[in-house]
């Protein structure tokens, strides 16, 4: 007897799960009905669901919200959303509607600030924490932002030169932030990292150019660990060894409030996913308050940088199979109708994995294969799920179209693929579909972007 592939899923997973279930053996996500989505925009196909960006804000600030009344911590919780996640402009304006911070890198972050203040998007109140390397550029637009009334910008030092940069520029008061130049883990390939002002060089630092300076007041702390918020001995001595710079730093300059434990927060990439958040809430603010408290200082403002946690879980790819070839005894690759390199590409590049699961023909039998890109490149394929070590689908037919998605890919992406520009092989950048829900609760569907045609890959190329 043959098994279908919806028992398949039932004998290995959990499942339905929370924004995942099946419906006349089609897939749902968070509701949205795929195949009709597939139907209406085609394939291949980007999507974004805006409602689940405010959602996950809103959770990590309860979370927060909780531990701060559980503990009796005695300052507050803000959240930032990072930008290098996704720069789009409907990420931001979805972020924002939650009374939150920007962090940003780069230089034209602070332009999609400009251009958010002149649609109204924000005030000139809105807070902006400014990390990363500052090249020039960088530091004008920044200084130009705050001699133009926005108060609360915050550059954090990355490295000597930049406060030097800062002053010759701004004509008020501002506040800055010192990033901590964590130490990588032991596999990394460096010790410490290229990020930040070592842990010994802060306090000579502020005592030397800070604390006597006319118009730049510290107010910040920053940390960050390229490994993410575990509950891993790494991360806890990382974190300690943070608290203990904060509170040398709090007893000489009172003026500091402020301690930044960046990002970090994991997203779902797999149906085994289990993290539990609220138990790394508890702890974190638990563990800043005891060690304030030894050390007789008072407990920072407490800020994260959340950026794939923010927007990751809002995004999807959808793919058809568009035929399939049996290489051997043993292999069979179903070819999608785009890249996994143009698309996806962290799946070719580190090795990513994301939830993939078929969105019809749950009730057919099911079969082991690969699936392969459209480039030329070796390189471009995807070949095991987390939760299985490999892909089943429902078996190819040439009379039955398939269907695949994968979710939970709406942070990097597009950046690292360079959204709307050439692409390996020339593979085109598809139809970009948001998503959203009006006041009855309906989805309303709307086209971000349209596939690149031939005469856009062409104009940039010179042709």
């Amino acid at each position: 007897m043959k098994i279908k592939y919806s028992e398949l899923i039932d004998q290995t997973l959990y499942f339905p799960q929370e924004e995942f279930q099946v419906e006349d053996h089609k897939l749902k996500f968070h509701g949205i009905p795929l195949m009709e989505l597939v139907e209406k925009f085609g394939t291949p196909l980007k999507f974004n669901y805006l409602p689940k960006i405010s959602e996950n804000i809103q959770r990590a600030k309860k979370w927060f919200t909780d531990a701060i009344k559980t503990h009796e911590y005695k300052n507050k919780y803000r959240y930032c959303y990072c930008t290098k996640s996704s720069h789009f402009a409907f990420v931001l304006e979805e972020a924002l509607k939650n009374d939150i911070s920007i962090e940003t890198s780069s230089a034209y972050d602070m332009d999609i600030v400009k251009k958010l203040y002149e649609k109204g998007k924000v005030t000139q109140d809105v807070e902006v924490i400014c990390n990363g390397f500052k090249t020039d550029d960088y530091l004008v637009k920044i200084a130009d932002l705050i001699n133009s009334g926005f108060e609360n910008i915050t550059p954090i030092l990355d490295n000597y030169r930049e406060l030097d940069k800062l002053t010759e520029s701004i004509d008020t008061t501002f506040n800055i932030g010192i990033r901590i130049a964590s130490e990588e883990e032991p596999k990394f390939e460096f010790y410490t990292s290229r990020l930040g002002i070592g842990y010994k060089d802060i306090i000579p630092y502020y005592s030397q150019k800070i604390a006597e300076h006319p118009n730049a007041r510290l107010k910040m702390l920053h940390f960050f660990i390229n490994t993410g918020i575990k509950d891993t001995s790494y991360y806890w001595n990382e974190l300690f060894k943070c608290l203990r710079v904060y509170a040398r730093l709090k007893k000489i300059a009172p003026e500091v409030d402020s301690l930044n434990i960046g990002g970090g927060f994991p997203i779902k990439t797999s149906l085994n996913f289990n993290y539990d958040y609220e138990y790394m809430v508890n702890e974190i603010v638990l563990q800043i308050k005891k060690f304030c408290e030894e050390e007789g200082v008072e407990e920072p403002n407490i800020y994260t940088e959340f950026g794939s946690f923010t927007v990751g879980e809002s995004g999807g790819n959808l793919y058809q199979i568009i035929s399939q070839k049996r290489q051997n005894d043993r292999e069979k690759w179903n070819m999608i109708d785009s890249s996994f390199m143009t698309t996806l590409p962290d799946t070719w590049a580190i090795s990513r994995h994301f939830i993939m699961l078929p969105l019809n023909r749950w009730d057919d039998t099911y079969e082991r294969v690969f699936l392969g890109g459209l480039t030329c490149d070796s390189d471009d394929y995807y070949n095991s799920e987390q939760h299985t070590n490999a892909i089943y689908l429902p078996v190819f037919t040439d009379t039955k179209p398939l269907y695949i998605g994968f979710f939970n890919t709406g942070a990097y992406q597009e950046t690292i693929g360079g959204y709307g520009g050439v692409h390996h092989c020339l593979i085109p950048q598809p139809r970009h579909v948001l998503i959203d829900r009006d006041q009855e609760g309906n989805y309303v569907y709307s086209v971000f972007r349209e596939e690149q045609d031939p005469g856009d890959v062409l104009q940039l190329l010179g042709y």
